[in-house]
């Protein structure tokens, strides 16, 4: 049997992607540095269906129908180098190799250009969806040539999730497009998360809810504007218990949170292009402070908040307005995202195009929701968009949403809750909004202390002030 692609790696989100282009009718092979695990899953899952397992990387390689596509999916970084350097010697001029994984950009613009010179089509494609998007229809991200496209296009539009009869995968662009594009999503999804979390901080300290009316009340946020999977899976998540001691999981969870950098490219990159990504890069902060549970364990019992009553207010208004702060925050947090993705496509010369980004977000990725059919129409509309915030849709609903933003910051704030990135979200929104700002006083400083010189607001020219006469 001669196999339609073929693929590397068989952890969980590997086997998984098989399964998925099994069962849509495509012969897979597959392989493994361990034979163990290919022979394990011939014997389990793979059992009795259309897989070539091999043995060994030369059948692997010759069970591949031409042009060969053979799909890595194994740690980012030196593995991925590894098998490149293993599975290249074996492809001819027109066969593709596709690093499935996270992989940092730069580095899959360094393997496209080095393989380029063989004649070999290099991907570098990103796959959000977790292990169940994988085996049901991810979002799939790939970017490389157009012609490597036009072969693989059969395959992965066919294994994508579908939302709208749209299949959820376009072309990216060229070379290192499709990790970029993944790594931004990834960014966008610490900005969400970190935002239900602050949601959540901030209803637990004025409120109390039980983990019952919490579970409540992201099942009602669901229905609403805020329709996504991860508002989805907080509401489940508050109603599992633990079967050892009968408490909400969610309450014996330790609050030390990890990550696997793919944030913090972000956040350099965007810092390294002069592009705001405050909420994205409050987020990142957040999970660093978190990990530092020793600390500000020591630290807690020496630096004291502000002492709190219980709230007296009207428990429903504080609710909707914590949900109204989530919803124009997380608007903050994409629209951060799409300017870094703007700038970064005229760095490297992509022609990244927004709406299919976004559209392709809608299904299949953990940051799917509602509201970005709104982002694929804006984009559709208006291609040239220069800020979300900008869009008539979203300008209204940051101005209906605004109150509510602006009392639940000041709840966290009277109650002594860190809210970075609804903070910073409001702050950047105020930024953005305003005609002129204090920088005038910032750059008065930097030409006393450094001569850094200034422009002004009545003539034109680069000035410099003697401020020691």
């Amino acid at each position: 049997m001669q196999a339609d692609i073929g693929l590397i790696g068989l952890a969980v989100m590997g086997e998984n992607l098989v399964l998925n282009m099994e069962s849509k009718g495509f012969n897979v092979a597959v392989f493994n540095r361990s034979v163990e695990v290919v022979e394990k899953f011939e014997a389990g899952r793979g059992k009795g269906k259309n897989f070539v397992f091999a043995k060994t990387l030369e059948e692997f390689v010759g069970s591949l129908k031409r042009p060969r596509k053979a799909q890595i999916m194994v740690k980012a970084g030196a593995p991925v180098d590894a098998v490149i350097a293993q599975l290249a010697p074996l492809f001819e001029a027109g066969d593709i190799i596709i690093d499935g994984g996270n992989s940092l950009w730069t580095d899959t613009q360094r393997r496209e250009k080095a393989l380029k010179e063989k004649g070999i089509h290099y991907f570098g494609v990103g796959v959000s969806g977790g292990e169940e998007g994988a085996l049901k229809g991810p979002s799939i991200m790939p970017g490389g040539s157009k012609e490597g496209w036009q072969a693989l296009a059969p395959i992965y539009q066919k294994i994508a999730a579908v939302v709208e009869g749209e299949p959820c995968c376009r072309h990216m662009g060229p070379d290192g497009a499709g990790h970029y594009v993944k790594m931004a999503h990834n960014g966008i999804e610490y900005g969400d998360m970190q935002l239900i979390c602050e949601a959540y901080a901030i209803l637990k300290a004025a409120l109390n809810p039980t983990a019952d009316e919490f579970a409540e009340i992201f099942t009602e946020w669901n229905k609403t504007d805020l329709d996504s999977f991860l508002i989805e899976i907080t509401s489940k998540i508050f109603k599992r218990k633990d079967p050892e001691t009968g408490k909400p999981i969610v309450d014996i969870v330790l609050d030390k949170a990890g990550q696997k950098g793919t944030g913090k490219w972000t956040v350099g990159h965007a810092v390294e292009m002069g592009v705001p990504l405050s909420v994205i890069g409050s987020a990142v902060d957040a999970r660093i402070l978190s990990s530092l549970k020793d600390e500000r364990v020591a630290a807690s019992k020496v630096l004291k908040g502000p002492e709190t009553k219980p709230y007296t207010g009207d428990r429903a208004a504080l609710i909707a307005a914590v949900r109204d702060a989530l919803y124009a925050s997380k608007i903050m947090s994409y629209a951060q995202g799409m300017v870094q993705l703007g700038h970064a496509s005229e760095l490297y010369n992509w022609g990244l195009n927004f709406g299919d980004i976004a559209s392709i977000w809608r299904g299949g990725c953990i940051i799917r929701a509602r509201f970005l059919n709104r982002i694929t129409e804006a984009y559709r509309k208006n291609p040239g968009l220069k800020n979300l915030m900008l869009d008539p849709f979203f300008a209204d609903a940051l101005q209906r949403t605004q109150p509510g933003w602006r009392k639940a910051v000041q709840t966290a704030i009277e109650y002594g809750v860190a809210s970075p990135s609804f903070s910073s979200a409001l702050s950047y929104f105020d930024s953005y909004r305003s005609a002129n700002l204090p920088a005038n006083l910032l750059q008065a400083q930097r030409d006393f202390f450094g001569a850094h010189t200034f422009e002004r607001v009545d003539k034109p020219g680069i000035f410099h002030a003697d401020w020691y006469s």
